[in-house]
């Protein structure tokens, strides 16, 4: 069975971050692939790797104002965009890796508070005096990647490429995608990274599974 493997990068990247902490790119790059590899090797099953699909943007260039230190970030001279581009380049490098980059709607990107420091300081117990830099997030939209994963499964399907497609997202945005790859005869299956998805997409994907349980949430 020949198998394509399809990658949201930042959904991806978030939960690596979160089960394994941080990695240098090189190491992360690798994890990425192997893990994928896995896909290949589950259930008895030994299949053929058609390419690793991988979707995300490029890191942030501009200069964003910070409502805390009231000074402006400079992007591209951060250590994230730094090792972003090294990540990029190192799975540039991978045999049978495809990178498929969206854009990010850079003029619309700011700063929010956390939820739960919003919370706090909302019922008063906490001050504005007592907010700290990193109680900020960093909110930017992705543009560009959810339309290209989506063509990437229609042309797959509809050409023959492939009979299987693991899609390794935690998105219900593919819903379409995937009822149109199952028509086509494709065997389509989710991969969310241990993280919770809607009970009805379950209609529409052939299987859910996850290759590592290091993914699931920690608990207490």
């Amino acid at each position: 069975m020949k198998t394509a493997i399809l990658v949201d990068g930042g959904f991806y990247r978030r939960r690596a971050y979160a089960a394994f902490g941080d990695k240098p790119p090189k190491e992360r790059a690798d994890e990425l692939c192997n893990y994928c590899r896995r896909h290949l090797h589950t259930h008895g099953e030994s299949n053929e790797l058609y390419r690793i699909f991988y979707y995300d943007c490029p890191p942030m260039t501009a200069q964003i104002y910070h409502p805390l230190t009231k000074k402006a970030v400079n992007f591209a001279k951060s250590d994230t965009y730094i090792w972003a581009n090294d990540f990029f380049n190192e799975l540039k490098r991978k045999r049978k890796v495809a990178l498929r980059m969206g854009e990010l709607s850079e003029q619309n990107a700011h700063y929010i508070l956390k939820n739960n420091v919003l919370n706090k300081l909302m019922r008063g117990d906490i001050a504005v005096s007592d907010i700290k830099e990193s109680d900020f997030l960093f909110d930017v939209e992705q543009k560009g990647v959810d339309m290209r994963i989506g063509l990437d499964i229609a042309s797959l399907s509809y050409k023959k490429q492939v009979d299987q497609i693991v899609l390794i997202s935690g998105d219900s945005d593919f819903v379409s995608a995937a009822k149109l790859a199952r028509r086509e005869g494709i065997d389509f299956i989710l991969d969310a990274l241990h993280t919770n998805i809607k009970p009805n997409l379950f209609e529409h994907i052939d299987g859910l599974r996850t290759c590592d349980n290091a993914f699931k949430p920690k608990t207490k």
